[in-house]
């Protein structure tokens, strides 16, 4: 019975956080280049793009991306991550 009641708890906070307008993964990781450039400009990313912000706070896959690129640009790209990073964008016809 208890296992019961966890269950339609955790249901019932999926759909209390549910937002009328939500991205995926797919736009989040299109739009986290410029969250993170904001962020390290000093720039309020969470308030510029809040559905990207949103995502990041739900999505543990899409929460990493986005510290690995944090670390990487800190490091001026010069790191593993920010190398990989570089290449990925490239092959993405993004940069």
């Amino acid at each position: 019975m208890d296992a019961d009641r966890d269950d339609l708890e955790k249901i019932l906070m999926a759909v209390s956080v549910t937002r009328e307008e939500e991205i995926g993964c797919d736009e989040c990781f299109e739009r986290l280049d410029r969250f993170v450039e904001m962020e390290l400009s000093g720039l309020d990313a969470a308030s510029a793009m809040p559905l990207v912000r949103d995502h990041l706070d739900k999505c543990g896959d899409c929460r990493e991306e986005f510290e690995a690129l944090l670390e990487a640009l800190r490091e001026g790209g010069r790191g593993p991550v920010g190398r990989l990073w570089t290449r990925l964008r490239r092959s993405l016809g993004a940069g």
